[in-house]
């Protein structure tokens, strides 16, 4: 299968490159500015139709474009969040538009933070977004609505939750908390953390591109057990051999996210979603378990995988 790749170049984007290509597909990438790599690079401005629509023909598409929502949520920011997403995913449907036949399959990315900060509910894939907040639920409605007429036999849009994987943002992050003697609940510590293996995420990509495959529609990409925010931190020291912590104020967290430019929110707030529709369909996860996925990604770090 061909698969034409949008948004290859960030760390989940390389990934899924990599796994596919492993897997026996051909990988194309659209990046706007080709780089040394190993697979074929074809240029768009992510904004306009252009040579590259032709490359659609006959292919899978996954749409990973987006900058990182690592960042404040200012006026500015949201805008630029919500632009570089909407923008790419529009040139995408629009080039679709302009081909003889239907993509066979469009993955779309999306995010459970579409839900907000949604407490105690448990979320399957028929809970309604949210309102707000605007950084968070207000840029993922955007973003999905993009994708609306998309000329495509199947579209499947992931909705997803924090990613484990070595060398990203997110893990990065928590394990140097951990490392620094931070490693206690964040805010109240009641706030649920939906989150997946990057192995599984992998799989469930593979799982969706498949052309035998009838899953449409949103899916929640993530584990089937959420974990609140004061058992992730726990999980996190035992994964590296550490005592346990003090907690970390609210108040504290949003100083923190001042200095180091980030959204207060993506620590204070949470979704505990199921993945209801990848369960009743067969799909089985690799790593289930907290501990499990965390040690299995440290055994990886310590060896250089």
């Amino acid at each position: 299968m061909k698969v034409v790749v949008a948004g290859g170049s960030g760390a989940l984007g390389r990934r899924l490159c990599a796994d596919l290509v492993a897997a026996g597909h051909e990988v194309v990438v659209l990046t706007r500015r080709r780089r040394p790599g190993p697979y074929r690079q074809v240029e768009w401005d992510g904004r306009t139709v252009g040579p590259w629509a032709e490359e659609l023909a006959g292919s899978a598409v996954v749409n990973l474009a987006g900058e990182l929502v690592d960042r404040r949520p200012t006026a500015a920011n949201i805008d630029l969040l919500t632009t570089s997403r909407v923008q790419p995913t529009r040139a995408l449907v629009d080039a679709s538009r302009t081909l003889d036949a239907p993509v066979p399959v469009w993955v779309q990315a999306s995010t459970l933070a579409i839900y907000g900060d949604a407490g105690d509910a448990v979320l399957d894939e028929a809970a309604p977004p949210a309102a707000g907040p605007p950084q968070m639920a207000g840029v993922a409605r955007a973003w999905e609505a993009a994708v609306e007429g998309a000329n495509t036999d199947r579209l499947v849009v992931l909705r997803t939750g924090i990613v484990l994987d070595n060398d990203t943002p997110a893990l990065d992050r928590l394990w140097s908390l951990a490392r620094w003697g931070l490693g206690g609940r964040v805010g109240p510590g009641t706030q649920w953390v939906s989150w997946t293996h990057v192995d599984d995420w992998l799989a469930i990509v593979r799982t969706v591109l498949e052309p035998g495959s009838t899953l449409a529609g949103v899916l929640h990409a993530t584990g089937p057990e959420p974990a609140r925010n004061t058992d992730l931190m726990a999980a996190l020291r035992r994964s590296l051999g550490r005592p346990a912590a003090p907690p970390t104020p609210a108040a504290l967290v949003r100083l923190g996210a001042v200095l180091l430019r980030t959204d207060p929110a993506l620590a204070l707030t949470g979704r505990r979603a199921v993945p209801a529709r990848l369960l009743e369909s067969g799909f089985r996860f690799a790593h289930p378990d907290l501990d499990e996925a965390l040690a299995d990604l440290r055994t990886r770090q310590s060896a250089g995988a």
